[in-house]
């Protein structure tokens, strides 16, 4: 079975392991996915992220991050999806909870935070926002 939003599916899979305090999930590996995780990690919003192989095919084995027994992602949303295509440019990428959050953006200069791509003077679609 095909899925026909990859990233969707791997935010719903962090979603539900949040919501049943789980300390791991996995998710089918791409390039894109270790983009955003790399960027969530360095964020700190998940603790970290590592490849492993399931039956085969490789997987990315993502380790969710707690606080006092809460999740630290008290919210994730996918913003670009397949029907809908979200591009900005530089002067319009969003800003989450009045910078207290980030947006994820893939840019020509890779995937990178909103704050960055700023910095960075460039644009593109905004992947997912996260507070």
């Amino acid at each position: 079975m095909s899925i026909s939003d990859p990233i969707s599916d791997m935010i719903c899979s962090i979603k539900n392991a949040q919501a049943v305090s789980k300390e791991s999930t996995a998710t089918p590996a791409s390039k894109v996915k270790k983009g955003i995780l790399a960027v969530l990690q360095q964020e700190g919003y998940i603790r970290s992220y590592e490849m492993i192989e399931k039956e085969g095919h490789p997987f990315i084995k993502i380790n969710i991050k707690y606080y006092r027994n809460q999740p630290v992602i008290e919210m994730i949303k996918r913003v670009s999806k397949p029907g809908l295509r979200q591009y900005r440019g530089k002067d319009d990428l969003p800003r989450v909870d009045a910078g207290f959050g980030t947006a994820i953006v893939s840019t020509s200069k890779g995937i990178m935070t909103d704050k960055a791509a700023r910095v960075a003077q460039v644009g593109g679609e905004v992947l997912c926002v996260i507070k």
